[in-house]
């Protein structure tokens, strides 16, 4: 079974992620490494490869396939990096970010989540990822700055947060727009007071709720 599951993988990052324009190998080799069956509960196994989200749990989702490569390639990771990531959910991009850079603070707000991405990431070996349950508008504050934030969940607008715990030269990549239509912008900090914007691509995310966000219900 883990030699289907390991075919599976590999057919996945050649179909999925590089057949829809992912070029970074370190992307492309962190993606083979980890195992995404591994993220999703035991049921849904059988389409932990497959090129669509699914569900894990408390209206919550693992990000397809593409998603989540081409949202680690669009922070131009070069390695040895200080990443936070918003939105824990399964782990599994945490995972993938985790192959390629120094550290990884991950924050979100469900408990249930966040402790079983926490025993996931502990299984396969992931120990330069830190997990906290908070409101992730605030970002890490007491960790910044951070060379890259990557956010999986859309809001309303950007946190100001974000952009002051952001490293000068650092690239925040977040979803923003209304409940299921986002844009997924990229924002680097091109100095202690400039920011440059580009759009990426439209793309559909959870709500990112808290005081900066959403609020619930509002969404």
């Amino acid at each position: 079974m883990n030699n289907d599951y390991s075919i599976a993988r590999r057919r996945m990052v050649e179909k999925q992620v590089q057949g829809k324009g992912v070029k970074d190998t370190k992307v492309i080799e962190a993606m083979l490494r980890v195992p995404r069956h591994l993220f999703v509960e035991d049921a849904l196994q059988s389409q932990a490869y497959s090129d669509f989200s699914l569900p894990i749990g408390e209206k919550q989702t693992i990000s397809q396939p593409h998603t989540v490569g081409l949202m680690t390639e669009a922070l131009e990771l070069k390695g040895g990096e200080k990443i936070l990531e918003i939105g824990t959910g399964s782990g599994y991009q945490a995972a993938v970010l985790a192959q390629i850079v120094h550290r990884v603070y991950s924050v979100e707000r469900i408990i249930s989540l966040a402790r079983r991405a926490r025993k996931v990431l502990d299984a396969i070996g992931c120990r330069n990822v830190h997990v906290k349950v908070t409101d992730g508008t605030f970002g890490w504050e007491d960790q910044a700055p951070f060379d890259g934030i990557i956010v999986t969940a859309g809001g309303p607008a950007v946190p100001d947060k974000y952009l002051q715990q952001l490293a000068v030269g650092g690239r925040l990549i977040v979803p923003v727009g209304q409940r299921g239509s986002q844009r997924l912008k990229r924002i680097t900090r091109v100095a202690e007071n400039k920011f440059d914007e580009e759009d990426l691509v439209d793309c559909r995310f959870v709500p990112l709720v808290g005081k900066h966000g959403w609020r619930e219900g509002d969404y």
